[in-house]
């Protein structure tokens, strides 16, 4: 299986989770955050090194991109709560609204894409009121890839470990 290092802000892994949706292929998606990669406190660091952590900031910013970054994730991996498929389809209605539609990365965006995915409402809720152990969530992720020197999305790990990003 395909593993998927992705993050909302990007319209490159939004055309990349796209792709492989239309060609029904099963992916296993990783969050990668371009603010954290991108952050000057983190320049000239190792990606598996960074300073600034995304999961360790306040959601509550003046930063527009750590922001919805943060918001996006933290909803994301509520909804990974409720299994793959779910989570999958989760990804690609947060994707569409954001780059197809415009929207901006909130909690009425959130509500709006775990609706359109069908989820159960009540329980993205309660897991994502869950923001301690979504956030250690996020982390492991961003270690992952970290690990595997992601530096932009989409990044495609393959079985054999090997990763290609794609723009």
């Amino acid at each position: 299986m395909l593993t998927v290092y992705y993050d909302f802000l990007c319209p490159y892994a939004w055309r990349g989770i796209e792709l492989l949706s239309s060609l029904g292929i099963e992916f296993e998606p990783v969050h990668y955050s371009l603010v954290q990669g991108n952050h000057s406190d983190n320049k000239g660091l190792l990606r598996a090194d960074p300073i600034w952590k995304l999961a360790e900031q306040s959601i509550e910013t003046d930063n527009t991109y750590q922001r919805e970054s943060l918001t996006a994730f933290i909803a994301s991996h509520a909804v990974a709560q409720q299994g793959s498929v779910l989570h999958q389809t989760f990804i690609l209605e947060l994707f569409r609204l954001r780059h197809r539609d415009s929207s901006s990365l909130d909690a009425a965006v959130m509500l709006k894409a775990a609706t359109l995915a069908k989820l159960d409402l009540e329980r993205f809720a309660a897991d994502q009121r869950d923001e301690a152990a979504r956030r250690v969530d996020l982390s492991r992720d961003l270690e992952r890839a970290g690990q595997l020197g992601v530096f932009g999305t989409p990044t495609i790990e393959l079985d054999e470990g090997k990763a290609a990003y794609f723009r």
